[in-house]
Parts: structure tokens; sequence; C-alpha cells
């Protein structure tokens, strides 16, 4: 039976909103691919959508690396009148705000990802980045320095716990996940099954130099009547 709306805000809560976590978030096939034709959004149906929305709407910030930026399109990440209504009325900001880690800083000011939002987005880089491409996103974004020749999760989690920002969902790309992966950071991951399989060469939904093996335990369960399983797994 496909969940609601208010069934997937109650299953995907925040038990503790005073600590830092962060949460993960995935669509992949049955067998393993995280892109259909380039895109995770091809893989996806309706109740995926809505748990995404869900997802940014328990969220402070939503954290996504410039690669997967580009290569999905992003736009706003703006919840809809009524999940604005649900936030205000359980004490977050109207909106959350966006966060794009960037090594290189290859944005560019105009794109959609900037364009208007209702919150200020923040560029998540390091100390070496190229500094005319920081100055043009300066117009656009709060640009903060964590690291020096690459970007410290530790360093970028801690300044968005002071900037209030401490539930966080990150959106990938697979590099982010796994970086994340390695230090340590990821409290959550929800993965969402997709009832297709598509062989090609797409990816995982974690990558990376090195293997972290780190051990989550199953926290929850949901399906859907299209066939979707949408699962929830907590750090153990």
């Amino acid at each position: 039976m496909t969940p609601t709306r208010d069934e997937l805000l109650t299953a995907y809560a925040f038990a503790d909103r005073t600590s830092t976590r962060v949460r993960m978030n995935f669509i992949e096939s049955a067998d393993g691919a995280v892109t259909l034709g380039g895109e995770s959004a091809a893989l996806g149906g309706g109740t995926d959508h809505a748990l995404m929305q869900v997802l940014r709407t328990l969220s402070d910030v939503v954290v996504v690396g410039a690669g997967t930026v580009r290569a999905e399109g992003y736009g706003s990440i703006e919840v809809s009148d009524e999940d604005a209504t649900w936030r205000r009325a359980n004490g977050l900001a109207e909106q959350p705000r966006l966060a794009v880690v960037s090594n290189r800083l290859e944005l560019d000011p105009i794109d959609p990802v900037f364009a208007e939002p209702s919150r200020r987005p923040v560029v998540v880089t390091h100390a070496d980045a190229p500094p005319d491409r920081r100055r043009a996103l300066e117009e656009v974004a709060d640009v903060v320095v964590c690291g020096e020749a690459s970007v410290d999760l530790h360093e970028m989690l801690a300044e968005l716990t002071r900037r209030g920002l401490t539930q966080v969902l990150c959106e990938g790309g697979p590099h982010l996940f796994g970086a994340l992966l390695d230090a340590g950071r990821v409290d959550e991951v929800c993965v969402t099954i997709a009832p297709r399989f598509v062989g090609g060469e797409a990816g995982r939904i974690a990558a990376g130099a090195s293997e972290a093996d780190r051990r989550f335990a199953l926290a929850s369960v949901l399906t859907d009547d299209e066939g979707f399983v949408f699962l929830r797994y907590a750090r153990a």
C-alpha cells in the first residue's frame, strides 16, 4: 500500500534535532544502477518523488556535490506551500537551505540552482580553489572555505552546525557519499529500490578510492503500489 505524505513525515522524522545528523538519500535499480540514461531521476516514481520532498521538508540543509548539480540539472529545492506551512508549525525555517560542495568551483553563477532562491545558497570549497571563480560565486552564494587543498567534510559539517543547520540531507553524488562514509560522518541512509533492471555500466550509490565498510542496521522498510521499496538504514 502506498504511504501517504503524513505517513512518510512520521516514518522519517528526526527523533533528536539537537545534534548534527547526516542523512543520505539515493535511488537505484534492482540490479544496483544509480542512473538510467545518465540521470537518477529517470529511475523514480511518484512515491519516490514524494519521499524526496518529505526528506527535504524535514531537513535544515540539502547538501549536494557540484557534479550532481550539473548532471541532474538542479534548480530550486524549495518545498511546497503545504510543506512550508508544516515547517513553520514545527519551528523550522520556511525553506531548507542548499549547500553545494565543490573542489574546483566549476559552477556558473547563472545556473538555475542560484536563480532567485528564497534562501541564499552556500558553496563549500577549499583555500586553493580558483580565486576568480570564488569571487564570481560570492555574488550569488555564501562561499565558505573548509580545508586547504580539498574540502574537509568535518569542517564543512562544523560550519553548517554553526549556521544552525544541523539536520543534513545529502543527495549525492556517489563520490561525496563515499567521502562522507570514509570520514565516518553518515548517520542514516535512505535507499529507494526501483522495480527495474538496467544493466549497462551505471555506477553505485557510493564511490571512492578506498573501501569504507561501515555497518548499518535496517531501521524501516516501506513499499508502494508500483513495486518500489524504500529502505532506511541507521548507523549501528
